[in-house]
């Protein structure tokens, strides 16, 4: 398995090209084009005191994230200059601090839900370096660190003030850990889909809310008012994010029947992550409750489990099912239905639990 996988960035490469001929938003389409010309270039403890029954003061340690925050000078040099580090205090750089405040939410959803110890279970620190570059419209997870851009202003805004966004791109890093899917095709879109997830799990854990009150939206923070759109994708409402008249409309398919073939994009990943990112959606609010419990753990479960690099939307199906059986049949049952819905089964199959 490699030790290495660069993702992307959470803003695909279609969206960027469409942004790149815009007539409408001049600045943001210059740098669009400057973001796809350029591309991408010891664990601590933490002590937590308490009182018990006797009202003796009580010391324990456990897990903690260990974050460094770089600032990159609108720059491509990396990691730039150390700015914040854990025990330091809020800093004036709002970016900065939205930073530092977003891998601590996704450290504390991995630890909380999964008893993940940091990205390789093992305390991994959390580097990120924000104000990559001059209006960069992207962020991104380059196999050791997060990168933040700062947007155009007329289309994207900062990256850092997107929960979903900072949970998705430190999920490629728990995907480059334990599955490491490839990142092509269905293994790739399983990958997107999979930090997309956590993601939205991380938002959710943080604001203490259920599946149903959840919006399920990745990057609803990231446009400005003056795009037709409420978020980057919709994880219920796949192709329902944006319909603008300069970027076109969300792509995204909800169902196998629109499963998209392309050489772009490596193969649709950005794209076609829209089908089993309805199938979690689905089955978490089938479930009901917090996603992040009974949903968020079978996938998590999968993720750790046999699942092979090059796994497809089947082969990802039958597996959160076997693992969903372990649970429940009644848990089982729901993810044979959510996949049912989007037409990864063609039928309420039951797939071999074995």
């Amino acid at each position: 398995m490699s030790s290495r996988t660069e993702s992307p960035g959470i803003v695909p490469s279609y969206l960027l090209a469409r942004l790149a001929e815009s007539g409408r938003f001049p600045g943001a389409a210059a740098a669009a084009r400057q973001t796809l010309t350029s591309g991408r270039p010891p664990f601590r403890a933490r002590l937590d005191l308490s009182i018990d029954e006797n009202g003796d003061l009580v010391a324990s340690l456990s897990d903690a994230p260990n974050r460094t925050i770089s600032d990159a000078g609108n720059t491509q040099k990396l990691p730039g200059a150390v700015v914040r580090t854990e025990d330091d205090d809020p800093v004036a750089d709002v970016s900065v601090n939205e930073a530092f405040d977003g891998l601590g939410a996704t450290f504390e959803m991995l630890l909380a839900s999964f008893a993940r110890n940091s990205l390789d279970d093992a305390g991994a620190p959390l580097h990120a370096s924000v104000h990559y570059g001059v209006d960069y419209d992207n962020a991104f997870w380059d196999g050791e660190r997060m990168v933040f851009g700062d947007g155009d202003g007329e289309v994207f805004r900062g990256f850092t003030g997107s929960i979903t966004v900072i949970g998705h791109e430190l999920a490629h890093g728990v995907v480059q850990h334990t599955a490491n899917l490839e990142y092509q095709g269905q293994p790739g879109a399983l990958n997107e889909s999979i930090a997309d997830v956590f993601g939205a799990l991380t938002e959710q854990h943080l604001l203490g809310q259920s599946a149903a009150e959840a919006n399920w939206l990745i990057g609803a923070e990231i446009f400005t008012d003056a795009v037709q759109g409420k978020a980057l994708r919709s994880m219920i409402e796949p192709g329902t994010a944006y319909d603008d008249d300069e970027l076109g409309k969300d792509p995204q398919p909800a169902h196998m029947s629109g499963f998209v073939r392309t050489t772009e994009d490596n193969g649709g990943v950005h794209i076609n992550s829209g089908i089993p990112n309805r199938a979690f959606a689905l089955f978490a609010t089938d479930l009901g409750g917090n996603a992040w419990e009974t949903a968020g753990s079978v996938w998590y479960r999968t993720l750790t489990g046999a699942l092979t690099s090059t796994a497809t939307f089947t082969e990802f199906a039958d597996a959160t099912v076997a693992a969903a059986a372990g649970v429940g049949d009644d848990v089982a049952d729901a993810a044979r239905r959510a996949w049912t819905t989007v037409g990864v089964y063609s039928d309420e199959r039951v797939p071999d639990a074995g």
